[in-house]
């Protein structure tokens, strides 16, 4: 049976749920998700688990995330990007090139971001932005978020619509909205702000370079198969033929790592035997590593622990 990762760039206009439907077709199963929502409007990477795999893809979630963006400053919408009608503008004659570099400074860090209110999180069991399309006005909660690197490519001026646009590079954290980054940018130079452009560049370590288009992958299903997606996912372990046959029945076995270099059940570490196939994934527990997932010869699932 076919299982492994698929790196999809996703074309614009397109929901995830869109691409997770036209790889069950490609690849002639059911079992499909991917491993975290990319918004209609951006297109790259967007990393699809097929059979299998798609346990892998709840570690990939977490991951940080990697993106280009266009923000452009002095409009405001209700979607905070450019999807959403405009509900403020704003002159951006004396917004200085210095002031928008600041900003994106006190944008760079730990923070606390309020995500956009048309996000697809839930509010009383209903989605955000179901409650923002029934005119209800939303407002959520501030969490925490880091925003390992912010940086501005180019700033451009568009004296006729006196809007100024913005081209960033932003890596950050699982959970962060690059919608909310242009916001928030636009908001803290008191001009308001919205996203323009998204592209997501890097998953965790996949990257565009990886990545196929829909047409690329209907001639051609380019699928990463497990061990070499495990492998560049997580922490590895090489096991000995004693310790494979132990944790493939589901047995302990002497622990991986200490202290901070121990593999946990949320950030385990890929077992492999001796001729690089995949084993398990494990989490030290005390002197024992213990399988969080163990998957049978040729990469099957034969049991969770």
């Amino acid at each position: 049976m076919l299982s492994g990762l698929v790196i999809v760039d996703k074309p614009q206009g397109w929901t995830s749920h869109d691409v997770v439907g036209r790889m069950r077709r490609l690849a002639g199963t059911r079992k499909v998700g991917h491993a975290g929502t990319l918004d209609p409007m951006a297109t790259g990477v967007l990393v699809v688990g097929i059979n299998k795999a798609t346990r892998l893809l709840t570690y990939i979630v977490g991951t940080s995330k990697t993106y280009t963006a266009t923000i452009r400053l002095g409009q405001s919408t209700v979607t905070d990007d450019a999807e959403g009608d405009v509900t403020a503008s704003a002159s951006t004659v004396a917004v200085a090139e210095q002031a928008i570099r600041d900003g994106v400074a006190a944008l760079t860090g730990l923070i606390q971001q309020v995500p956009s209110s048309v996000s697809a999180i839930k509010v009383n069991g209903e989605r955000a932005y179901a409650r923002v399309r029934s005119g209800e006005d939303v407002k959520l909660a501030a969490r925490p978020v880091t925003i390992h690197r912010f940086e501005v490519h180019s700033i451009r001026r568009d004296d006729a619509a006196d809007v100024v646009d913005v081209e960033v590079t932003v890596e950050c954290s699982s959970g962060t909205y690059i919608r909310a980054l242009a916001r928030d940018l636009g908001n803290g130079l008191g001009v308001g702000g919205h996203l323009t452009v998204l592209r997501r560049t890097h998953v965790g370590p996949y990257s565009l370079a990886q990545a196929r288009t829909l047409e690329q992958l209907a001639e051609e299903l380019d699928v990463l198969e497990m061990s070499s997606a495990a492998r560049a996912l997580m922490p590895n372990r090489e096991l000995t033929a004693e310790e494979t046959t132990e944790i493939s029945f589901g047995r302990r076995i002497a622990a991986g790592g200490t202290g901070s270099d121990a593999a946990t059940t949320d950030h385990p570490a890929a077992a492999f035997a001796p001729d690089g196939s995949l084993v398990a994934l494990l989490a030290d527990a005390g002197s024992y590593a213990k399988p969080v997932l163990v998957f049978a010869p040729g990469n099957g699932a034969a049991g969770e622990n």
